[in-house]
């Protein structure tokens, strides 16, 4: 399966900001994006600073990835994203559980997983929060990381709808940056 869209030329300086968050390699998602450079360029910002800026634990940050994609059916955030995670601290149990369809059941997480875990779902699918599971974040996080969670969540359901809408291909794994 290719995507939906081809891929817009890969040179100039939005190219350039791209491939430095990268590492040096643009990707099929990246290569989309090129088509609107302002777009590119919001981005990229706001995708490395949710990546590489955050106070969030990286377990914290890969569980809200890795459930955005099951949520939304994107394979390329989950193939993108399960190495990031099993580094994190993510185990094989994890990630199963993490695919069911309601993993806060199950008794593999710490609380603040458990708290961030609800939040997400509770974000992704209903957009409200409701204020016990808000409460039971508040209790493992403080004002900064509530704030990059609840935009964590925001911003990888809009890099999920991208992938799934334009039909992204799924990388071969582990994507930079």
């Amino acid at each position: 399966m290719s995507a939906r869209l081809p891929a817009a030329p890969d040179e100039g300086p939005t190219a350039d900001l791209l491939r430095a968050r990268r590492g040096g390699a643009l990707t099929a998602l990246d290569r989309l994006l090129l088509h609107s450079p302002p777009v590119a360029e919001g981005w990229n910002a706001l995708l490395g600073a949710l990546r590489g800026s955050t106070t969030l634990p990286a377990d914290l940050r890969e569980l809200v990835v890795l459930r955005i994609a099951v949520l939304t059916g994107a394979e390329f955030e989950w193939a993108a994203h399960e190495p990031i995670g099993r580094r994190a601290g993510l185990t094989d149990l994890h990630l199963r559980v993490l695919r069911s369809g309601e993993p806060t059941a199950e008794p593999v997480w710490s609380p603040a997983q458990a708290a961030v875990l609800a939040f997400t779902d509770a974000s992704a699918r209903a957009v409200a929060v409701p204020d016990p599971v808000f409460a039971a974040v508040r209790g493992h996080l403080d004002d900064r990381q509530v704030v990059e969670l609840t935009v964590l969540v925001g911003g990888y359901a809009m890099v999920a709808r991208f992938l799934v809408a334009m039909q992204v291909p799924p990388p071969d794994g582990e994507v930079p940056g």
